[in-house]
């Protein structure tokens, strides 16, 4: 384990990666639509292994205007975990959750922040059970926080943390819609360990 490297991981099982990527974006969906009371349809989630510099221009520009949860992962696996979306389709979730009851332009004032944070907590914690299922690991979220900023300052926060372990990340962008069409893209950043973990776990060898 301790001669793995991240690259060598994601090369070797991508396709584990990409499966995990899948299922639990589409448990993500079910959350979500649960929460908005309304059906949401998702296309298939579009994983890709990019070069951490390169996540900035996949979500649409380091200087796109983002909403982002970040929140820590405990338990059997650690690392961290984030929810992004862009800011009016932010502002088209809070508005769903709150039923119209923001004045408009204040949906990111506290109310429809704390919103939001659900939101991402709900989501990013369906993602997390999904792999919790899928390798009977104990895996729990820490309580989220939420950053309405550029795409670069936010991501900025698990680049710090992500630059120890290698310069890859595995980012799954899914596009859903209820009455209007949003992407959505989660950024799964396990540390090293936490990977070897994963794959023993669903009865893989470890390089």
């Amino acid at each position: 384990m301790g001669n793995m490297s991240l690259e060598q991981v994601t090369e070797n099982y991508y396709d584990v990666l990409r499966e995990l990527g899948n299922i639990g974006a589409g448990n993500a969906i079910t959350a979500l639509s649960q929460m908005l009371q309304c059906k949401v349809d998702m296309q298939v989630p579009q994983v890709r292994l990019l070069e951490f510099s390169e996540v900035g221009e996949m979500i649409g520009g380091e200087e796109q205007i983002m909403a982002g949860v970040f929140l820590g992962v405990k338990g059997d696996i650690t690392g961290s975990m984030m929810f992004m979306v862009e800011a009016e389709s932010a502002r088209h979730l809070i508005a769903k959750m709150t039923m119209g009851m923001l004045p408009p332009g204040s949906e990111f004032e506290e109310m429809g922040l704390s919103a939001m944070k659900e939101l991402g907590n709900i989501i990013t914690g369906a993602y997390l059970n999904s792999l919790s299922t899928m390798t009977n690991l104990s895996i729990s979220p820490t309580p989220p926080a939420l950053t309405v900023d550029m795409a670069g300052a936010i991501l900025s926060v698990p680049a710090i943390q992500f630059g120890v372990y290698g310069d890859k990340i595995l980012l799954i962008q899914s596009q859903f819609n209820d009455d209007v069409q949003l992407d959505g893209y989660f950024i799964m950043i396990p540390d090293l360990e936490s990977y070897a973990k994963i794959l023993t776990a669903l009865g893989l060898p470890v390089v």
